[in-house]
């Protein structure tokens, strides 16, 4: 059953050429950045939320220009880790449809020179060429799309987390 699946998975990255393999180690990448992400908001954040209200709350300076000074680096703190590594989830969504389009230069160029060396009868010759053009494209667009969902989501968690700490932070003036 394992072995099957490695087998298929190994025909599928043999089809697209060398550009799909590329894609499929962006896309690991990619996918391991989306679940400690994912980790982070679920389990590490709400221990990092509750900590910095706790602080908050123990201050009995929450007036001067020194407690504001203190509330805002807190929250800068807090706005980093909540925004760590989604630039680079970016990045990587914005690289896997390049990395198709280069996956179809690279097959269209092994369709031509199959065009060029048999003529343009030979459609089994061509097919593999075609096939190179093809997955690389689906598969960068099919990435970038599923990344694009965690990315909004993340950005939005982002800033919900960050408002509920301002909020739960208050100055009293």
């Amino acid at each position: 059953m394992i072995g099957q699946f490695f087998e298929t998975l190994s025909d599928f990255l043999n089809s697209g050429g060398d550009v799909l393999k590329v894609i499929f180690a962006t896309s690991f990448f990619l996918w391991a950045i989306i679940v400690e992400r994912v980790i982070f908001f679920k389990a590490k954040f709400p221990e990092i939320n509750n900590e910095l209200k706790e602080k908050w709350e123990q201050r009995s300076d929450k007036k001067t220009w020194f407690a504001q000074q203190i509330r805002v680096f807190e929250l800068s703190k807090a706005s980093i880790a909540l925004n760590k590594n989604i630039s680079f989830i970016k990045v990587l969504i914005a690289l896997c449809p390049l990395l198709g389009l280069l996956g179809t230069v690279t097959g269209m160029i092994a369709v031509f020179d199959v065009m060029a060396a048999t003529g343009t009868g030979d459609a089994r010759s061509m097919a593999s060429g075609i096939s190179m053009a093809t997955i690389p494209t689906m598969a960068g667009m099919v990435i970038a799309l599923s990344g694009l969902f965690f990315n909004n989501y993340f950005e939005n968690q982002a800033k919900m987390a960050q408002l509920e700490l301002e909020n739960s932070m208050p100055l009293e003036l």
